[in-house]
């Protein structure tokens, strides 16, 4: 056996002969990478680490999103997951693998490049750049005004399809880069990505890559087959207090996490909530999702109208409340079919959410209507959920009285409604308009001013990488 002292003077050996390793350039022929493409720049012995390696991006001035006047769907959603133990910056050092069609768009093969390890699962992790051409699209499955959701699956990696901890297929969100130039939502897509690697809950959506072309940002997040929850209320009418109850509560509680995290949603509805094939909810959708201290507001106008309060309309400057009582309105529209404020005309739609009082239908129960005073209280100070104790108001509440917290974020408490899905591919809960469009990447325009997306790629951590950094310290 290889005594410790022999192992480091191999780990020394090693590593000087790396810092000698010439790479030829990413430009040349043969595709290669460079040095510091791969492993980052190069930082002189005893320097100070820069700045731009701090984890985290500060406080970043955002133009406000437009308003969503049209309910749109969200597609993404998680299957199994794995632990992440913070999110990575937005600078040089994230931005080590790159797709290779960063350089050529939409560059197929990817010939010279390495292969790839699998996410979580503990296995050594070539260094080697992901891409569109590393997914096999399979279906359309969602359209927004940025772009398309596709149904992948990752392509084989050594003989291998999919992941240790999947089975290879996901969600791809692909969104225009002009498009989000030209909207002003620049700074929205980072936010997004950015956010999704901070969260880790079983009731909020994973990201497991990104990475982006010349014309266009990628998302790879865990696909989830059992329907909007939008699409199942539409089907059922109502639902009853009993199957509404574990659903506000799954919702709750990753809300309750997102503050936790200094993170508010703002923009919480059916659309945005995706179903698993054993009957949890999934929250998705980070779109316009922002970090808000403690002690600030964001005077930003964004959302959609419905399910907005009056402090985002009356431009008061809103916080953390404000998703409280979008997830108020949620709860009236599982328990009566609809939102309690609806009008055609947009500006009567406001006028009434800020001025007209909720009307509660009487076939709910007296603890389902205090809950929903409680959480559609207009005055954002005096919401349920806005005093010092945050979301264990809620949680404390006589409605959530059967709710054991604890094994409903481990998932032990059964869904009364398990949804019908016939396999991990299964797309028959989403609309057939989507599903039946060719499934097709199609090409964009590439926008002149390339630096709004620098550092936008993201990898998880190699858990090999730690462990042989842990014991070379030893």
């Amino acid at each position: 056996m290889v005594s410790t002292a022999q192992k480091k003077a191999l780990h020394s050996i090693l590593a000087s002969k790396l810092n000698k390793l010439t790479i030829p350039s990413s430009s040349s022929a043969d595709g290669e990478f460079e040095f510091s493409d791969v492993f980052g720049p190069q930082t002189p012995s005893g320097a100070a680490p820069s700045s731009s390696t701090q984890i985290g991006t500060g406080n970043r001035n955002v133009k406000d999103p437009e308003v969503i006047h049209n309910r749109s769907h969200s597609f993404v959603g998680p299957s199994p997951r794995y632990v992440l133990s913070k999110s990575l910056p937005f600078n040089k050092e994230t931005d080590c693998v790159l797709s290779e069609s960063e350089e050529k768009e939409e560059g197929g093969g990817g010939g010279a490049e390495g292969s790839d390890g699998e996410i979580g699962s503990g296995r050594e992790e070539s260094a080697r750049r992901i891409g569109p051409e590393d997914f096999e699209i399979m279906r359309v499955v969602g359209q927004g005004s940025f772009g398309k959701v596709f149904q992948v699956r990752r392509k084989s990696v050594d003989g291998v399809v999919g992941t240790a901890d999947g089975d290879g297929i996901y969600a791809m969100k692909v969104m225009r880069k002009e498009t989000i130039i030209k909207k002003n939502h620049v700074d929205y897509m980072r936010a997004e990505r950015d956010i999704l690697t901070k969260v880790e809950h079983p009731f909020i959506v994973q990201l497991r890559y990104s990475f982006q072309t010349k014309s266009k940002l990628y998302l790879i997040l865990d696909f989830i087959n059992g329907g909007h929850l939008f699409y199942h209320l539409y089907r059922q009418g109502i639902f009853s207090e009993d199957q509404a109850r574990l659903y506000a509560a799954e919702i709750v509680s990753a809300v309750s996490h997102l503050h936790e995290r200094g993170i508010v949603h703002r923009d919480l509805k059916p659309e945005n909530i995706l179903m698993t094939p054993d009957g949890h909810v999934i929250l998705t959708d980070f779109g316009l999702a922002k970090e808000i201290d403690e002690s600030s507001r964001s005077n930003s106008l964004c959302g959609t109208t419905e399910y907005m309060a009056p402090e985002i309309l009356l431009s008061k400057g809103h916080n953390k409340n404000a998703d409280w009582w979008s997830v108020g309105i949620l709860l009236f529209e599982m328990l009566t079919g609809q939102p309690p404020f609806t009008h055609a005309n947009r500006q009567k739609l406001q006028q009434r959410i800020i001025n007209e009082k909720v009307k509660l239908p009487p076939f709910l129960t007296s603890e389902a209507h205090s809950l929903l005073k409680g959480l559609l209280e207009k005055d954002p100070s005096k919401r349920l959920g806005s005093g010092p104790k945050g979301a264990h108001e809620i949680k404390g509440h006589k409605w959530f009285k059967l709710v054991n917290w604890k094994k409903l974020e481990a998932k032990e408490l059964r869904p009364k409604f398990i949804p019908e899905v016939s396999g991990n591919e299964c797309t028959a809960n989403f609309d057939h308009c989507w599903t039946a469009m060719p499934p097709n990447d199609s090409p964009a325009d590439t926008p002149s001013a390339g630096a709004h997306f620098q550092g936008y790629t993201y990898v998880p951590p190699n858990p090999w990488l730690s462990a042989e950094s842990n014991a070379e310290s030893i």
